[in-house]
């Protein structure tokens, strides 16, 4: 069962498990929804344990489309993990972060005068397609066991492999000194950081990942998705009605 703003949710929620379609607020992260939800659940039907997991995480400055998979549905996080993603944002050129994104402090600046729609629209050509991106040290890829971000944030040397992914589609929406508004459509383990980054360099410049948000995620659209206050008033609804 897929629960949206057009679904009634139903007492099976727990017994049969569910995915829910979830717009993830900014400077949450993924882990903050699915602890809401879960303890949501737990209040709203009086059980002490139930599963929650989630298809794919978004960074804490991100915001958009969270599926969120509830108690037998768990088991096929898998197949939403596999899906195509949309994103749509803002890239700033001129600049690099740590992180690749705003989550850390510029460390260089570089020249912008020189980008424009056709420099874009070329580089962004070299980014379609099969190919391999090297992810971000500030990533929660593991390295013997640490999480790459947790080696980073101690100043230790990280050197991560590049990995093979698919861009299907990378668009520039609009350019304005120094910000590029785009919307791409990847497969599963792209970094939208690092195609800033990268993005940043193939330009002679620097940038980083201002601005993000995952609007679909294969067939399913950030426009159907419940915000965590409609789920836990949803969730109210039926157990004013179920006591």
């Amino acid at each position: 069962m897929i629960i949206d703003k057009r679904s009634k949710i139903d007492t099976s929620i727990v017994e049969k498990g569910a995915v829910l379609l979830i717009a993830k607020p900014l400077t949450w992260s993924s882990f903050d929804v699915v602890n809401k939800i879960r303890l949501s659940l737990k209040h709203a039907f009086g059980i002490k344990k139930i599963k929650v997991g989630h298809a794919g995480t978004l960074d804490p400055l991100a915001t958009g489309l969270l599926i969120v998979c509830i108690g037998k549905k768990t088991k096929t996080i898998d197949q939403y993990q596999n899906l195509k993603k949309t994103y749509s944002g803002v890239i700033t050129f001129g600049a690099e972060t740590p992180s690749f994104d705003a989550e850390s402090d510029i460390s260089a600046t570089y020249p912008t005068q020189h980008i424009d729609h056709a420099l874009i629209k070329n580089a962004i050509g070299s980014f379609t397609g099969d190919i391999l991106q090297k992810p971000p040290i500030f990533s929660a890829i593991k390295i013997k066991g640490t999480s790459s971000y947790t080696l980073a944030r101690k100043g230790k040397e990280v050197e991560l492999s590049p990995r093979p992914i698919t861009i299907y589609d990378f668009q520039c929406i609009d350019y304005s000194e120094p910000n590029l508004q785009f919307s791409i459509t990847c497969s599963k383990g792209t970094y939208i950081r690092s195609i800033a980054h990268d993005l940043g360099k193939r330009l002679n410049s620097g940038g980083f990942l201002s601005a993000l948000s995952r609007d679909a995620i294969g067939p399913y659209k950030l426009e159907d998705a419940l915000s965590i206050t409609e789920f836990q008033s949803a969730l109210q609804q039926l157990t004013s009605v179920h006591p």
